[in-house]
């Protein structure tokens, strides 16, 4: 990422998106925390990165973290859906800063337990990812090992993961 700043209402957008993402009975358990760069709120969300996460995600012009509320609004129940709803959201967010060309990036190497801690997240919510969000850098502004991981990531093939019928290995 360059390092450059965006908008609130650019960042907001991709908010908006995120809120339109479906969810089982239309719960909506998402809730995005965020701190962007040069606020008071960065250091606290910078900090809970992986060392290797903090490499790049240092030129982000913003940092949010994901959460969802483990229990259905419409009756209190444990909700099998949540963090698939969140995904859902998650990838609505993701589409929506890819189309406008920035960069979208959701991290599990960050210390969820101290998030849940410092960022005061209620128990009833599970911390999900966090995500860097930026406008694209130069990748020759990154160290070697980074630059060379910069491009797409190979994927299964369809027989790995597409089963007709029961479940096999």
């Amino acid at each position: 990422m360059s390092g450059e700043e965006m908008s609130r209402e650019e960042l907001f957008s991709l908010f908006e998106a995120a809120k339109w993402a479906p969810s089982s009975f239309n719960n909506q358990p998402w809730r995005f925390l965020y701190a962007q760069r040069n606020t008071e709120h960065w250091d606290r969300f910078f900090d809970l990165l992986a060392e290797g996460n903090k490499v790049w995600a240092a030129k982000a012009a913003a940092l949010v973290l994901l959460v969802s509320k483990k229990t259905s609004d419409r009756d209190g129940k444990p909700s099998r859906t949540h963090s698939f709803d969140a995904g859902a959201a998650w990838i609505s967010l993701a589409l929506q800063g890819t189309m406008r060309g920035l960069v979208v990036h959701a991290m599990g190497g960050f210390n969820a337990n101290k998030a849940q801690q410092v960022m005061r997240v209620p128990e009833e919510y599970a911390v999900e990812v966090m995500i860097a969000v930026g406008k694209p850098g130069n990748k020759d502004d990154l160290p070697d090992p980074l630059r060379e991981r910069e491009k797409p990531s190979g994927r299964k093939s369809l027989a790995e993961i597409v089963m007709e019928g029961a479940f096999r290995r």
